[in-house]
């Protein structure tokens, strides 16, 4: 087996045996990047030189001060998303206004996963300052699914699934407001965490005090990503949200998983949401896997009422924050989604913003009744497969027109707003060969109970163990041309 093809776990335990050097890892990961990138531009920003200096300060026991903790990965290489500063490492966050940006400092979650052995190779490609279902931007172009390359990879965190579905690296770092570790993860057939709220640090953003956009973890299957959570997870002084990593790793809480009793589901929130037939059917079929662990599995959906509005009211003064000062003096660089989602925010009223408030809390609770009753709750991860990589997002599911490039993310969406703890875990492929995967929540800060059940699911279904792989080009399916 080559050393690409290991899991992260199986590499750090070779690298803690002492089987395999930091720097041999970084050359493997040179290498396949070399082979595979031309086709799928998925780490556009290399720093390859700096890996090597780190791997030959851990070889030589510099940087080792974390050893043994959880979450050490002693020397693995791994991608960091490019909204996501790396100290003298080009920055862009794919945007033209910081195509020659270098921070002179790392993101405060760059900072923990370097001191727990994590090498960064990389930076992943994302949409312009992660807004978009589809990671493509004027900077670096657009990156293809290595399924199949002639359609998208999902956004926000694409580079990252595809420089994991390749073999680019073992573990990828990145964000999530709406879907944007969960929808590439599906599209790409990896598995991505949307930790809840405080769980990992965002550290640098202008929006502390905000639950929405996270960050998070990306891995080829869930235990290697219950790993870098480890790695990740823990009080961070530079975010006021954060709080303690557990007393039990989610290493340790994957490895010990035990089926959840109860399963609640739903595939289309009672009709409210559009989901393709074919994914609707590998879907339902995929919930045989829960009800062989013994689980008791029942549909049951919590009422979304204007979700969908409130959320794009809330995610829009997110856009406020971020984006008005850039408005005042680029905004002929900036594109039009973040143009549109930006003066939505800034020309909705206080009673708007209340309003959208209200709607979060009652959705809420009417999610903290579903987990008095049930452990998790299982989606479709997304409601239509990858598609046109030329596209912004698709213009519609199941027949039914999109208003708007969030408007097929409703599914992670809602439980962003729930703030739940959701993984993406792959449940099959369609006729086409695309992807296609769940959603497992669990309620608020119970992020292990997520885990524990996609563990179990990934372990029936075997499809971790059809990556890493070479991309493969096609063509577009007839049903999104």
């Amino acid at each position: 087996m080559e050393l690409h093809q290991l899991s992260a776990r199986e590499a750090v335990a070779r690298l803690n045996r002492r089987e395999v050097s930091p720097i041999e890892l970084v050359e493997a990961a040179a290498a396949r990047i070399a082979a595979v990138e031309p086709a799928v531009n998925a780490l556009p920003t290399l720093c390859l030189d700096r890996a090597r200096d780190h791997a030959k300060r851990l070889m030589r026991g510099e940087g080792r001060e974390m050893e043994g903790a959880p979450g050490w990965l002693g020397g693995l290489p791994v991608s960091i998303k490019d909204l996501t500063d790396v100290a003298g490492v080009r920055t862009t966050y794919g945007s033209p206004i910081f195509k020659d940006h270098v921070p002179a400092r790392s993101h405060p979650v760059v900072q923990r996963i370097e001191a727990r052995g994590g090498i960064v190779i990389g930076k992943s490609n994302t949409p312009e300052f992660g807004a978009g279902g589809s990671t493509f931007n004027e900077v670096f172009g657009r990156t293809r699914n290595p399924w199949n390359t002639s359609l998208t990879c999902g956004g926000s965190t694409g580079g990252g699934a595809v420089s994991l579905a390749t073999g680019e690296v073992w573990l990828a770092q990145g964000t999530d407001h709406g879907g944007s570790l969960r929808r590439p993860g599906t599209y790409c057939s990896v598995v991505g965490l949307r930790p809840s709220p405080g769980r990992v640090t965002r550290g640098t953003v202008n929006n502390l005090f905000a639950p929405l956009s996270v960050q998070g973890p990306m891995a080829r299957n869930i235990p290697d990503l219950a790993l870098f959570l480890d790695t990740m997870a823990g009080w961070c002084p530079e975010d006021p949200l954060t709080y303690d990593a557990p007393a039990v790793s989610y290493s340790q809480a994957v490895a010990e998983a035990r089926p959840p009793r109860r399963v609640a589901f739903t595939m289309d929130y009672n009709g409210v949401l559009p989901v393709d037939r074919e994914t609707r059917a590998i879907c339902t079929a995929a919930l045989k896997h829960f009800e062989a662990m013994g689980c008791i599995v029942e549909e049951y959906a919590p009422d979304l009422a204007e979700l969908t509005d409130a959320f794009l009211a809330l995610r829009s003064q997110n856009f406020v924050v971020d984006r008005e000062l850039q408005m005042q003096t680029h905004r002929d660089l900036l594109k039009p989604d973040i143009i549109w989602n930006t003066e939505l925010g800034l020309n909705a009223t206080p009673s708007r913003i209340a309003w959208a408030d209200r709607e979060r809390a009652a959705f809420y609770r009417r999610m903290v009744e579903l987990f008095r009753r049930y452990d998790i709750f299982v989606t479709p991860s997304a409601g239509t497969p990858a598609f046109d990589v030329m596209l912004r997002n698709p213009t519609s599911i199941a027949g039914r027109k999109l208003e708007n490039y969030m408007a097929g993310s409703m599914f992670n969406a809602a439980m962003t707003l729930a703030g739940s703890p959701a993984v993406a875990v792959p449940c099959g492929f369609d006729q086409y060969g695309r992807p296609v995967g769940l959603q497992i929540a669990a309620p608020s800060r119970r992020d292990e109970v997520a885990l524990q059940a996609a563990a179990l699911f990934e372990q029936a279904t075997g499809l971790d163990r059809k990556l890493p792989i070479d991309p493969r080009p096609g063509v577009v399916p007839p049903d999104e041309a």
